[in-house]
């Protein structure tokens, strides 16, 4: 199935720690936010809604609003990396900051088919609600200074990912030990071989 247009959770990345920090993963290596149903279903993944959550109502305006909030967030994280934020950085702080103010979704508690309470939404989210969600993980990741000092940029091969590092000794390197760890082991693999040979 070709990238973008599936709606499985394995195209999606969800292991960077937080929700700000998976939405700004969604560019990476391209555009994953192509579709309506790729973003409906990344809504899902990172828990902003449980499953089975009414999202028919979602367009492409919800498309545009999510990527821009994605740009400004990124903003802010990249700026919070650098030795001295850029000066874009107050003009998006101040979007997300705007973002932020918009009420969740509304949850409540219902017994499921096994008589366990299950979450569900009291009506089905406004795209700003979901928005204002992530905006608000944004705001409290960068104003925590001990998750702020957590932050770390992925060491791989033009991997721009961003992660919360909450390893034992705070020494991961990677976004993902399966996908960009993997890749430097075999090319570390290759280049021994390669020595070997000569």
């Amino acid at each position: 199935m070709a990238l973008g247009t599936a709606t499985d959770p394995y195209e999606l990345r969800f292991d960077a720690g937080r929700i700000s920090l998976d939405l700004l993963a969604t560019t990476h290596p391209e555009e994953r936010f192509d579709s309506v149903e790729v973003l409906c279903a990344w809504i899902v993944g990172a828990g902003l809604v449980p499953p089975g959550t009414p999202l028919a109502h979602a367009g492409p305006p919800w498309l545009v609003d999510f990527r821009e909030l994605r740009g400004r967030i990124g903003q802010l994280v990249r700026g919070s990396l650098a030795p001295e934020p850029w000066s874009s950085y107050d003009i998006a702080l101040a979007r997300v900051n705007d973002v932020a103010l918009a009420a969740p979704p509304a949850p409540r508690a219902v017994r499921g088919e096994d008589g366990t309470l299950v979450r569900e939404l009291d009506h089905p989210p406004e795209c700003a609600a979901l928005l204002g969600a992530v905006a608000r993980d944004a705001l409290e990741l960068l104003t925590d200074p001990v998750a702020r000092a957590a932050l770390r940029e992925c060491e791989g091969d033009n991997c721009p990912i961003v992660y919360l590092d909450t390893s034992r000794g705070r020494r991961r390197r990677w976004c993902s030990s399966e996908v960009c760890g993997n890749r430097e082991r075999v090319a570390r693999h290759r280049r021994r071989v390669a020595l070997t040979r000569a």
